[in-house]
């Protein structure tokens, strides 16, 4: 298995930041490092993070808002919550916040290292997993439980969101690929075409989420697929 993640820490105090990206670095990932969580959300339209490495005492929105914020966008998204607050409540309220581990400063490069590479047993497929295709030729969706049969709209959907830039294209993208057998092909009429296309993918064996909406955005395609020719 490829163990490289895309890591962001998102830490206010700029020596910290720098060596917090350099150590992370150092272990094979791709690191990028900002200071608010303004400055994330600027990043993340470029670089989708496997992992968040989160400071608290942020200026602007707090890390805990962030986290809140984030994980109803990107529910599968690894937080690390690195803080000086060590009380009970705090470690508690974190942890109800969306965060997966929660380290109290100061920590050492070695624990945040392995605690990143805890997370990427969940965030990354495993190497093992049978792996999710599809053939447009025979409009058949593959996967380790079983076959279905795609139309040709679905098949098209799918691929387009497949090789997309981090599998997300935006809703209007989507819009424009409607079904030309149907004539009123509407934002409620791809809802539905998705939902039918998620319990297709579920149904092959596809882990879920599947397909998740970006509120706001589009949609994002949760799993590598391959295409057959």
């Amino acid at each position: 298995m490829d163990s490289t993640l895309n890591i962001v820490v998102v830490e206010d105090h700029d020596d910290l930041r720098d060596a917090t990206v350099a150590a992370l670095a150092q272990l094979g990932h791709r690191v990028h490092g900002v200071a608010s969580g303004e400055a994330l959300d600027d990043e993340i339209g470029s670089f989708r993070p496997d992992v968040l490495v989160l400071d608290l005492n942020l200026p602007g929105e707090d890390g805990l808002s962030i986290a809140r914020r984030l994980r109803q966008v990107e529910p599968t998204v690894g937080v690390i919550m690195v803080t000086a607050r060590a009380q009970v409540k705090d470690v508690a309220v974190g942890y109800g916040s969306g965060a997966d581990i929660y380290l109290t400063k100061p920590t050492s490069p070695d624990i945040l290292g392995a605690a990143v590479q805890a997370l990427a047993r969940r965030v990354l497929p495993t190497a093992n997993a049978t792996p999710i295709s599809i053939n447009p030729n025979t409009l058949q969706l593959n996967g380790p439980n079983a076959v279905a049969n795609l139309s040709d709209h679905e098949c098209s959907l799918l691929i387009a969101l497949a090789t997309a830039h981090d599998r997300r294209l935006e809703t209007w993208q989507l819009m424009e690929m409607g079904d030309r057998h149907t004539t009123d092909f509407n934002k409620a009429a791809l809802e539905a075409q998705l939902v039918r296309l998620r319990k297709k993918l579920e149904h092959v064996g596809a882990s879920t989420p599947v397909i998740k909406a970006i509120r706001g955005q589009g949609y994002q395609l949760c799993m590598a697929i391959e295409i057959r020719k």
